[in-house]
C-alpha cells in the first residue's frame, strides 16, 4: 500500500490518481476533511502530530512525503514511517536545497537519506500551477499580474511531478536519486500571460508589480521564509535554476508538458 501525505495539494491530488490508474492500493492524507476517487481509503493526519500517523500508516510500505515547513520535525515523521514498517520514501523536497546551498535546506533530505530506507528525492524548480495564485485578477480584470516580468523559468508541471513520483514508487531503478524537475523551456510571465489568454481565448494584459508589492500578495499564502527566497528565485535566478534538467523525460520517457499545455488543462480557474 501507497501512502500519499498532501494528498489534497497540487502534486498529491493528481498523484493520487496516478496511482489508482495503476492499480495500486492507496492512502490518501490530508489534514481536514476531503473526497477522493473510488479505491483510494482517506484518513485524517497531520505531520507536526506522529501520534496521528499511526492509523495513516498503518500497513503501507511507501510512502510519498511532502513538506514546504523546514521547522517541522521530519526525522519524527520518519521513525513514524519506520515503525510502521514502510520501506521506501519518496520526498517532495526543492531545487533550491542544491542550487543555493547557503539557504541550508537540506535538513529534510537528510532525515530521508539517513534514515535506511530506500528513498527517492525529487526536486523541482518553480510550479506553473503558482500561476493560479494570480487567477483573480484573471477572472475579473483580464489582467495577469506578476513580478519580474521578463525573467523566465523552467516551470514545471504538477502533474509531471505526480507522475515521476508514481514511477520512483512503483517502479524499480529510482532509489538513491534525485531528480532534478523542470519544464521543457524557460517561461517569463508576459509569456504566462500570452498562454493563458490563449486558453480562454481572450486577451489578458500583462501587469508587473514591484518585488515589495508581490511579497505583500504572496506572504497570504506563505512563510515570509518562503516568499523571500521564492522572490529571490524568481527575480534573480542562477545558471542552475534556468537549466532544462532531462529528468522527467528520462523517468517517464516522454518531454515534460510546457506551460501552454498547463493553462490549457487549467483554462476554467481563469475564466
Amino acid at each position: 500500500m501507497i501512502v500519499v501525505t498532501g494528498a489534497t495539494g497540487n502534486t498529491g491530488r493528481p498523484l493520487v490518481d496516478a496511482l489508482l490508474a495503476k492499480g495500486e492500493d492507496v492512502t490518501a492524507v490530508s489534514r481536514g476533511e476531503a473526497e477522493f476517487p473510488a479505491g483510494a481509503r482517506h484518513r485524517r493526519a497531520d505531520l507536526y502530530e506522529p501520534a496521528s500517523l499511526e492509523s495513516a500508516f498503518a500497513g503501507a510500505d511507501r510512502l510519498y512525503l511532502i513538506t514546504h515547513d523546514h521547522e517541522l520535525d521530519i526525522a519524527a515523521v520518519v521513525k513514524a514511517a519506520q515503525t510502521a514498517g514502510i520501506g521506501r520514501i519518496v520526498l517532495l523536497s526543492s531545487q533550491r536545497v542544491a542550487t543555493r546551498p547557503h539557504e541550508r535546506l537540506s535538513g529534510h533530505e537528510d532525515a530521508v537519506t539517513a534514515s535506511g530506507l530506500e528513498w527517492t528525492i525529487l526536486r523541482p524548480g518553480g510550479f506553473a500551477s503558482n500561476a493560479l495564485l494570480g487567477a483573480a485578477p484573471v477572472r475579473e480584470q483580464r489582467k495577469l499580474i506578476a513580478p519580474f516580468g521578463d525573467v523566465g523559468l523552467p516551470l514545471i508541471d504538477p502533474l509531471d511531478i505526480a507522475e515521476t513520483a508514481a514511477a520512483a514508487l512503483t517502479e524499480d531503478g529510482h532509489q538513491g536519486k534525485a531528480y532534478t524537475l523542470t519544464g521543457p523551456a524557460l517561461v517569463t510571465p508576459r509569456q504566462q500571460a500570452e498562454a493563458v489568454a490563449a486558453a480562454i481565448g481572450e486577451p489578458v494584459e500583462f501587469v508587473e508589480q514591484t518585488r515589495a508589492q508581490a511579497h505583500a500578495q504572496l506572504v497570504q499564502f506563505w512563510a515570509d521564509e518562503i516568499v523571500a527566497g521564492t522572490l529571490d528565485v524568481i527575480g534573480d535566478p542562477n545558471e542552475a535554476e534556468q537549466a532544462i534538467s532531462p529528468d522527467v523525460e528520462r523517468v517517464l520517457g516522454r518531454s515534460p508538458h510546457t506551460f501552454a499545455a498547463w493553462a490549457e488543462r487549467n483554462a476554467a480557474a481563469f475564466r
